[in-house]
């Protein structure tokens, strides 16, 4: 499966949210280009069987716990790849959470105090341990997963869009503020992709796969691998000169 000469050949790397969807499809991916992946959600079960899988095949993985809402959590992730490596190269922080769609007036406090711990506070805790053990080891990449609700007007999915704009925003700083330390910081909005994530939205509002799939050029939904080779080469040297970007994903939705 490791490739000596894959994308991400003898890097650490770190996955967020890597239990389902993006996340699931980066580690395998990025396991595949040669990096030694740890992967952190809240559904170790699941990371469980993910590490098996790549193991399986050849892949080095290892998993550990972590709740985005919680910023101990965060830090002893970080701690914990950096325990089983001794550095950290890359981090994909493309853990987050959806809100219940609906208008800007019925969105409730618990709601946006949510989508402020987990989308927006809790990057800027991965962010700011992963950069400091980057340091270390004399730079690393970060790519942090935004969202095409970010981009525009987000009437159905008001706090999350607004985190999601607020990530962005710190993307771009954190690019400027450590890319003479040798850590570049990017981010990528993916439009709809077939997650959990999309299932429950359609759940709630019967009728958005389609009116993605319709709004989409490519007139489909984006697969979680395609997403994720977009982070795998943002965290690559092949991007040495990418820093502060906010790459679309989206199938040109957001043209």
């Amino acid at each position: 499966m490791t490739n000596s000469l894959g994308l991400l050949a003898g890097k650490v790397v770190l996955i967020t949210g890597a239990s389902r969807g993006i996340g699931e499809a980066a580690a395998h991916l990025f396991a595949g280009e040669g990096a030694s992946v740890v992967l952190a959600a809240r559904g170790t079960d699941a990371l469980t069987r993910i590490v098996a899988e790549i193991r399986a095949k050849g892949g080095t993985a290892d998993a550990v716990p972590l709740d985005l809402a919680d910023r101990s959590s965060i830090r002893a992730a970080v701690d914990q790849a950096g325990e089983l490596h001794g550095r950290l190269d890359g981090a994909f922080n493309n853990g987050a959470v959806v809100q219940q769609p609906g208008p800007l007036d019925t969105t409730s406090e618990d709601e946006i105090d949510e989508q402020f711990a987990v989308n927006f506070r809790a990057h800027w805790t991965a962010m700011t341990a992963e950069a400091a053990l980057m340091r270390q080891g004399g730079g690393g990449a970060i790519v942090n997963t935004s969202s095409i609700g970010s981009r525009r007007a987000n009437p159905v999915l008001p706090a999350y869009g607004a985190m999601k704009r607020a990530l962005n925003s710190l993307t771009e700083t954190a690019a400027v503020t450590w890319g003479g330390q040798g850590i570049r910081v990017n981010g990528i909005t993916p439009g709809g992709t077939a997650t959990a994530m999309i299932d429950q939205w359609e759940a709630a509002t019967p009728g958005v796969v389609d009116f993605i799939k319709a709004s989409t050029p490519a007139g489909r939904m984006a697969e979680p691998r395609e997403v994720a080779e977009v982070a795998a080469w943002l965290l690559s040297d092949r991007a040495s000169m990418v820093n502060g970007a906010i790459v679309p994903v989206d199938g040109g939705a957001g043209a």
